[in-house]
């Protein structure tokens, strides 16, 4: 099984992001159950992404419609295809999620590997069974919280049939709320990892 784990625990915090605390609950469960697991993580952080230029997209257009993926170009998208599980966390951030999300979705995003087209429209490609989306945020969660409805639509366009997440929300709010709210938080996470 080939699970991935997109890190985007962008945060002033360091080792105290509260995003990442949330994800460290869940692969420490997750680790619990199955210790023989091999997780690729993408740490955003350490990439030089950029957003693609429309020369970057006329390449890799060029390439995808002889058929070509096996480039570096296509180097993340390959691996998201081919992940059988996938764990994205970031912090809500302006609505949504840090740009550096953004320009790796972009890289992702790839016509003939990742969706293709039919006459009804997108069709995902991708392997995943599971997509779980991990967030923390000051405010508290709302209906219309766009970093959740970003990768819920994001799972379904790419194929994948099954999107769980937790957002561990109004940290800010009441700051001395915040290890409850967070422990809480956790524990979802916790249960979600004893079934991912």
């Amino acid at each position: 099984m080939r699970l991935l784990y997109i890190d985007c625990c962008v945060s002033q915090r360091g080792a105290d992001s509260r995003t990442l605390g949330l994800a460290g609950a869940f692969w420490d469960a997750f680790r619990a159950e199955h210790p023989e697991a091999a997780i690729e993580t993408v740490r955003l952080e350490a990439l030089d992404l950029k957003p693609l230029t429309p020369a970057d997209l006329d390449r890799r257009d060029g390439q995808a419609k002889g058929g070509d993926f096996s480039g570096p170009d296509f180097r993340l998208a390959r691996s998201f295809q081919q992940a059988d599980k996938i764990v994205v966390a970031a912090p809500f951030w302006d609505l949504s999620f840090p740009a550096i999300l953004r320009v790796y979705i972009e890289h992702i995003s790839a016509n003939g590997l990742t969706y293709h087209y039919e006459s009804d429209g997108c069709h995902g490609d991708c392997r995943a069974s599971r997509l779980i989306y991990l967030t923390t945020g000051g405010d508290f969660e709302r209906p219309h919280s766009l970093g959740v409805l970003y990768w819920k639509q994001l799972a379904a366009m790419f194929g994948i049939p099954r999107f769980d997440y937790v957002f561990a929300g109004g940290l800010d709010v009441d700051p001395a709320r915040a290890p409850e709210i967070l422990e809480a938080a956790g524990e979802r996470a916790r249960r979600l990892a004893r079934t991912f």
